[in-house]
Formats: C-alpha cells, sequence, structure tokens
C-alpha cells in the first residue's frame, strides 16, 4: 500500500494548529503553577500563545526551573553538616544578651534571618577585611601553602596567568603534600581566559569541576544560573569569602591593564562550618562526591566577637533567600543604610523599601561606579536613577577604577558581605554567598569604609539626569526593559 502524501499535505496545517494548541495548552498549564511572579508568568504565556511553536519551545530551553529539581534529588540523601547549636543563640533572652536590649530591631531582624535561611547564627567568629587583591591574595596563598588537611575553593573567574599561575602552583604542591583539594569553577567562568583553569588544574592534578556546563557560547549563557560564589576554606578552620574572582586586575600594586578594586574577608571560628557546608553542597551537586568527615568539618573553637551567619541564596531550594534578608535589613534600618555595589537594579519591592526608609529618617546612601564594566547593564542602571532619587535616597557615582565592592551596612553594626549585587542576576538567576555579621566594631569599620569611597565620589542629582540627551535616555530606557534579565 503506498502512502498517500497528497492527503497528508491536505491535514498537515489542520495538524500543526492542533499540534501547536496542546503545547501551548501543556506550557501555560506549566507557566501557571509553577511562576510566582505575575510578571514573568503573563509574558511567557503572551510568547506562548503570540509566537506559535517558538514561544513554547523557549520556555521549554530557558523558563523551566531545572536546578530546583535536580537539587532536591541531590541533596535529598547529602548529609547535613550543622554546626554545634552549642555555638547559636537559641531564644531570645540568648539574642537580647548578645546584641543588648537597645537593639530590639536588629533581635527582630536576626529571627528573621534564622526563620529564612533555617541556619544559626553563630557567636565567636573573627572578621578581618582583605582591601584589593593586594591584601587578600597574599593571605588566601598564605593560608593554601599552610594546608594540611584540605582545600575547598570555588570561584566564578579563576584567570591562569598572572596571580593566578601563583593559585595554581600552591593548590598543585597542596596536593604533591597530600592535602585533599577540590576546587570548583563557573563552567562559563572557565570561559574569560585562556588556556581554561579547569584544564590547567587537571593537568597540574588538582581535582577540579566544572558548576553547570554550558552548551552554548558565553555570550549567550552567562546570564543564568551560575555559580558566582567566592569560598576558600582550608582544612576547615580558615576561610575566605567576599566578591573577588581571581584575577590580576585585582592586584593594583601590578598596574593592570584594566584594574578593578575589590573586597575579600578572612574568616575565624563556628561560621566557618557554614562556608564549608555551602561549599560542600555545591561539590555534591556537580559531581555526586560528598564530603563528610573531620578533614572537612573539624570541631571549630571560638576565635573573635563577631556573631556571623552564611546565606546561600540561588535558583534551587535556596531561592529568593538574600531578597528577604535585604528587605529585612531595610525594615530593620533606624538610621542609617549604606550599600556598596557594582550592579544597582533592585526590583520595585526593594526600591520601595529603601524609599519607605528614606521616608521614615534613615540616611539612605547607596554607592555605584560611575563607569561601569557591562554597557547594557550600565544603561540600564541610567535608565532606573530617576525612580531611585525621587524619595529622599542619594546615589554616588565612585570614578575609575572600576569598583567591585559589595558591601551592606545597617546602623554601622549589621553588615552583609559576600558575592552577591543588588541585581536580579544575583538575587534570582545565580547562585551566591553572603555573610552577616553582628559586630560594632566591624560595622563601623565597614561603614567608614564606605564613607571614604563617598568622600571620593560625586553625589547625582536630578538636574544631571534632565540634562542627559534624548537619545542617552531612549537608550538607558530601553535597556532598563531587559532588567530581569541582568
Amino acid at each position: 500500500m503506498s502512502f498517500d502524501w497528497q492527503q497528508l499535505q491536505d491535514i498537515a496545517p489542520g495538524l500543526g494548529v492542533v499540534l501547536d494548541l496542546l503545547l501551548a495548552i501543556a506550557a501555560s498549564w506549566h507557566v501557571i503553577l509553577n511562576k510566582s511572579d505575575t510578571r514573568a508568568a503573563t509574558a511567557w504565556v503572551g510568547l506562548i500563545w503570540l509566537v506559535p511553536f517558538v514561544g513554547a519551545a523557549l520556555y521549554l530551553f530557558l523558563g523551566i526551573n531545572r536546578i530546583q529539581r535536580r537539587a532536591r534529588v541531590l541533596r535529598s540523601g547529602a548529609t547535613s553538616h550543622s554546626v554545634p547549636l552549642d555555638e547559636a543563640p537559641r531564644s531570645p533572652a540568648d539574642l537580647d544578651r548578645e546584641l543588648g536590649s537597645d537593639r530590639a530591631r536588629l533581635i527582630e531582624l536576626a529571627r528573621v534571618v534564622g526563620n529564612v535561611t533555617q541556619r544559626p547564627l553563630l557567636v565567636g567568629n573573627a572578621v578581618q577585611t582583605l582591601v584589593e587583591g593586594d591584601e587578600a591574595y597574599p593571605s588566601m596563598l598564605e593560608a593554601i601553602r599552610g594546608a594540611r588537611e584540605s582545600i575547598s575553593f570555588v570561584s566564578y573567574i579563576f584567570e591562569p596567568t598572572g596571580i593566578g599561575a601563583e593559585f595554581v602552583d600552591a593548590l598543585a604542591e597542596a596536593c604533591q603534600r597530600g592535602v585533599e583539594v577540590r576546587v570548583l569553577i563557573d563552567d562559563v567562568g572557565t570561559r574569560y581566559a585562556r588556556p581554561r583553569i579547569d584544564r590547567v588544574l587537571r593537568k597540574r592534578g588538582v581535582p577540579v569541576a566544572k558548576f553547570l556546563p554550558a552548551l552554548l557560547p558565553r555570550s549567550v549563557t552567562h546570564f543564568n544560573l551560575r555559580n558566582h560564589c567566592k569560598i576558600l576554606v582550608v582544612d576547615g578552620r580558615i576561610g575566605f569569602t567576599g566578591g573577588m574572582n581571581v584575577r590580576q586586575a585585582c592586584l593594583l600594586e601590578s598596574n593592570p591593564k584594566y584594574p578593578t578594586k575589590d573586597l575579600h574577608f578572612r574568616v575565624r571560628g563556628p561560621v566557618v562550618a557554614q562556608l564549608q557546608e555551602t561549599f560542600a553542597a555545591d561539590w555534591t551537586f556537580t559531581t555526586g562526591e560528598r564530603l563528610e568527615g573531620s578533614r572537612w568539618f573539624p570541631e571549630l573553637r571560638p576565635e573573635g566577637l563577631v556573631l556571623a551567619r552564611g546565606i546561600t541564596d540561588g535558583p534551587d531550594l535556596n531561592i529568593d533567600k538574600l531578597h528577604w534578608v535585604f528587605l529585612a535589613a531595610i525594615e530593620a534600618a533606624r538610621r542609617s543604610i549604606h550599600i556598596v555595589t557594582p550592579y544597582f537594579l533592585p526590583d520595585l519591592v526593594l526600591l520601595k523599601a529603601l524609599h519607605l526608609a528614606a521616608h521614615r529618617g534613615v540616611e539612605v546612601d547607596i554607592v555605584v561606579p560611575e563607569k561601569g564594566n557591562l554597557p547594557v547593564v550600565r544603561w540600564a542602571m541610567w535608565g532606573q536613577y530617576r525612580h531611585v532619587l525621587r524619595e529622599g535616597v542619594r546615589l554616588w557615582l565612585t570614578p575609575p577604577p572600576f569598583d567591585h565592592s559589595k558591601l551592606f551596612v545597617i546602623d554601622g553594626y549589621w553588615s552583609a558581605v559576600g558575592s552577591a549585587n543588588w541585581d536580579p542576576r544575583s538575587l534570582r538567576l545565580n547562585f551566591e554567598f553572603n555573610l552577616e555579621c553582628y559586630h560594632e566594631a566591624l560595622g563601623r569599620e565597614l561603614l567608614d569604609h564606605a564613607r571614604k569611597k563617598m568622600k571620593n565620589a560625586r553625589l547625582l542629582t536630578m538636574e544631571e539626569l534632565d540634562r542627559r540627551t534624548p537619545l542617552q535616555q531612549l537608550r538607558d530606557g530601553t535597556a532598563r526593559l531587559m532588567q530581569p534579565y541582568l
């Protein structure tokens, strides 16, 4: 029996319509049941129905968050590495004793963050600020060279040349001494320099894995689902975290072609276990190997007076945690809010919270680079500045070199430091790690650091925004429409 091609051609249009209808219904069903953001859900449903087949295909490949599902499978059987609760304030009376009864708002904040993160706030930590790579890299290399048991290291970008070559040598030498070393690099981050760092480390015998290998070019994939954390833990006792990648550009004394200012932090005490726990979860997520035992999680004794807690955030089980923490911290502020960030594109909820704080009489100061390193993001930021300044919030523009520092300080006491920026990529699309700290001396130090940047910056005014040309305003406003994806 011969196949009737003519009959198939006659019914093909109708079959196409039916197939598109079924795909659109199925995709829309999934959007409605799984997308919590009403605007995102509306946009996806509109695309699915207005662009036959293509809309559903785009949602299938770009709109479905498979990370949450994979994380549940991998982490459901993982060992929970919890620090002893003997090191954690477990009641309102404990917090009152540690923070002081005159800081009622911070006590409330500590409870909120505890409920959001499901991690204890730990006493007995020491947190040292490391300014630029000139202070951070020598301290990190010293720790690696002194390692005896284990090294865990995750970074978004790790360049193999310059200062990066020193890190490669130190890690390889640690492996030769019998130290257990694990290095996790984001797959997209490996593409920023040649040769790729994972290949260099592998040739030197250093165990390395790539987080979420991407099939598409970096220019297409670098927006979504990347591991943006920066964590180094040596022997389970000395931790480093902050916003600094391993790049020659951060070593300002070397006069790099594109210098980059940044901050990093050296951490000791019980909270180091939470840095290690974050690395171990991401390593298991990537490789399936579980890091357990005293080699990775030794007993930790108090090393200082800082109350601290690690906060993980990402498009998996930890989604929106930093968003909640930032909102709670803004609400807790009574005197001042200082934000230092290279990228400032908060959503409407965070922006309104900052405006409300300003109306309460809180001084709100935001410090950003005048010239960013990503043109589209810079244009979008300028497109939003008019909305930022309307309610009494002050915005300061720092001169070159580019400042990649990240600080969030409330009332000169509470602070949050780490890898997260104030943009949708950090708060919705990437994996991040921040450290919240409660300590007066540390808070004052970081507040002074922010004010020093403000002293060297200039205050943006509405009059300056009004003087921008119509073409600049159109470009900036158009870029701002891409905010959910920046």
